[in-house]
């Protein structure tokens, strides 16, 4: 028999030694054990993974059920069958629609695989009907293999409210991490070496036939994604590239709920806005001096001599790292992702009344987006008028209206008929050449900052020196590009 349904949980990554302490937190309720094992399958060439798909046999209990899943994170898509033998049954209907062709099904193989001890139960709460789970156990794939530690909260039945604040609850019992990667992710990233890489942005999956309101939920997800995986990746290890993919997400989130703010307006969007903003500053220095010491092998003279600058500019990076793994290993940062993730979800701004509110939530995606990107490039053009006579801190606002314009466009980019490419590479041009006059002006505050003396002063003020000369031809690079974005056909 085969079973369609919305799965809707959050899963929270727990230390092995707290799962039972978080299960004694939860409400009461008969609680199960199983040994589970699940085998995920897919193609060669990775079919079903490039359709944010995972496809699986799990045995327990005597019982052996397939199961597909469509989507990441929050809510997926969740197809089941019961099997009698032990292969797959390739003619699932929700399998088919993935892979037409049964030679593409025949092709499916095992990629790894999931064993967990399994403790759950299911009680009311809030008048809803949750399940509670507790997995423990590994993923393997090839030789390599990785522990599991998991909590999963999965809603039966009633409404999401009451699971966001059964995970409030749960979280002050023990440190609970909001994660958006299934087993499925965690096992394709141990098959293929990535699944601690710093995460990089993937893009939400907008179509034409969104209402506003869902867009901005997959732009938002999208980024909470990348903002949890790279949060992962620097508590276990610092970073350079984590540090920096955890700051475009959070400037993505931040700038998605600015050019969304019509449509999300409300009393929580003004907490959240603060708490991110706080991420970023957290991540600022470590990403300041990250550039500052790549750029000052660019800089650097004949005769220069950067052995009495360099160590320095390494402790401060060492510094501004640990304050931003410290950030993400914070109850800070927990209840961020997760208050972030409820007010996505379930925020008021959703169910707001009157016709206005509706409209807009409900209005289809393309015409708002049309007026947000017309919107703002005219910003962008307005600010960046007469390029190089404006001040350093006039430059800087021009450089981030360009990167709103930029997240907007490739948010945007598959909703309109038109080629999107041209406009965003001139885009992107535009803002290297503002990102390397801003990196001027944070350099000379870092020396600043440094309070450095003796050679390492005379070291780096010669690199200031340097990148002052080079200025004016950055200046005119960028009054280039920005004279040519203005002339650039747009794509909605």
């Amino acid at each position: 028999m085969h079973v369609a349904e919305d799965e809707i949980e959050l899963k929270f990554l727990c230390e092995p030694a707290d799962l039972t302490a978080v299960l004694a937190a939860a409400p009461d309720g008969e609680t199960q054990s199983r040994d589970l094992v699940s085998t995920y399958f897919d193609t060669p060439d990775g079919d079903l993974r490039q359709q944010r798909i995972s496809l699986r046999i799990r045995e327990g209990g005597g019982k052996r059920v397939q199961t597909l899943k469509r989507g990441d994170g929050f809510a997926r898509e969740e197809h089941e069958a019961t099997l009698d033998g032990a292969a797959l049954d390739l003619n699932m209907p929700a399998l088919k629609a993935a892979l037409p062709g049964a030679a593409r099904r025949k092709a499916l193989t095992p990629r790894f695989t999931v064993r967990v001890v399994r403790r759950q139960r299911t009680f009311e709460f809030g008048g809803s009907r949750i399940e509670i789970a507790a997995d423990e156990g590994e993923v393997q794939a090839g030789d390599r293999v990785r522990r599991v530690s998991e909590v999963e909260l999965e809603l039966k039945g009633g409404g999401c409210d009451a699971m966001f604040d059964l995970a409030r609850q749960l979280s002050r019992t023990a440190p609970l991490y909001l994660s958006f990667d299934g087993k499925a992710s965690q096992g394709y990233g141990l098959a293929d070496g990535t699944d601690r890489a710093p995460r990089r942005h993937d893009k939400a999956p907008l179509a034409r036939g969104l209402s506003t309101a869902e867009a901005f939920q997959a732009i938002a997800r999208n980024a909470l994604v990348q903002i949890a995986a790279n949060g992962v990746v620097l508590r276990e290890a610092d970073s350079v590239e984590a540090v920096h993919q955890l700051r475009v997400a959070v400037r993505r989130l931040r700038s998605a709920i600015s050019t969304f703010k019509s449509v999300t307006a409300g009393e929580p969007v003004e907490t959240i806005k603060a708490e991110l903003k706080w991420l970023a500053r957290a991540c600022d220095e470590a990403r300041d001096l990250d550039v500052f010491a790549l750029d000052n092998d660019a800089f650097a003279q004949p005769g220069l001599d950067l052995d009495a600058l360099a160590p320095l500019v390494e402790a401060a990076r060492q510094r501004g790292h640990a304050k931003a793994c410290a950030a993400v290993a914070s109850g800070r940062f927990r209840d961020l992702v997760l208050e972030a993730t409820a007010w996505v979800e379930t925020g008021a701004w959703l169910t707001a009344h009157g016709k206005a509110a509706r409209r807009a939530r409900e209005a289809p995606v393309q015409g708002f987006a049309a007026k947000a990107l017309s919107h703002r490039r005219k910003t962008l053009l307005k600010l960046g008028r007469d390029l190089e006579t404006l001040s350093d801190a006039d430059r800087h606002e021009a450089r981030i209206a360009a990167k709103k314009l930029r997240y907007a466009a490739e948010a945007f980019a598959p909703l309109f008929d038109a080629d999107a490419k041209l406009f965003i590479k001139t885009l992107k041009v535009l803002q290297e050449h503002l990102g390397a006059l801003n990196d001027g002006v944070v350099a000379a505050e870092l020396v600043a900052r440094l309070s450095l003396k003796g050679p390492a002063l005379a070291a780096a003020r010669r690199l200031l020196v340097a990148r002052t000369a080079q200025k004016p031809k950055t200046l005119k690079a960028a009054a280039k590009a920005m004279a040519k974005l203005a002339e650039t056909p747009v794509f909605w």
